[in-house]
């Protein structure tokens, strides 16, 4: 897990809707769309008492699946071209416009949609990860089974894994395994 106080909010919000699916264990948090109104309730995206509906929670993962594909390539992978053609698709139909309020400025929905309100909070969050350089930081795990989404605080930005104890111990193993027994690793 990640320092939450080294990690700059706009990468946080990010990183934490990339991670309502834990994929090594199958645990999916947005599962019904008024948990996925919870979701970005808790985070002022939108009021809690918006209503959404099951296409809302449709895009809504679609948008979170084609933004994990974009972090395996900030990691260095190949992304899921599908799952990033699905997010572009998704995206192209959110209407943002630029806001300036004292003295500061961010993308907001120009639209009333109770969903592009929400994204349009999450398209800022990864605008503000652009301009202040820490887009390239974030990245999801190297291990296949947990693609988990975390911020790179290292030095030279060359962290592959969620965590060195877990995932990274783990490959580290399973290759040195594969050395000793020149078998491939599994």
């Amino acid at each position: 897990m990640d320092d939450d106080s080294a990690v700059p909010a706009a990468v946080r919000l990010v990183r934490d809707f990339v991670n309502t699916l834990e994929p090594q264990i199958d645990d999916e948090t947005l599962t019904s769309p008024d948990r996925l109104r919870d979701w970005f309730a808790d985070r002022e995206l939108l009021p809690p008492e918006t209503r959404l509906g099951p296409a809302d929670l449709d895009v809504a993962v679609t948008v979170r699946e084609g933004l994990r594909a974009v972090l395996l390539g900030n990691a260095g992978h190949q992304a899921d071209a599908t799952a990033v053609e699905g997010l572009n698709q998704a995206l192209a139909g959110l209407p943002v416009t630029l806001r300036f309020t004292d003295g500061d400025r961010r993308l907001v929905a120009a639209g009333s949609s109770p969903l592009n309100l929400a994204l349009a909070g999450l398209v800022d969050a990864i605008r503000v990860c652009g301009e202040d350089g820490t887009w390239p930081r974030l990245k999801v795990c190297a291990r296949d089974t947990c693609r988990w989404a975390y911020y790179d605080a290292s030095r030279n930005q060359a962290r592959r894994w969620c965590s060195m104890a877990g995932c990274g111990n783990y490959i580290k193993m399973r290759r040195a395994y594969a050395v000793r027994t020149g078998r491939p690793p599994a």
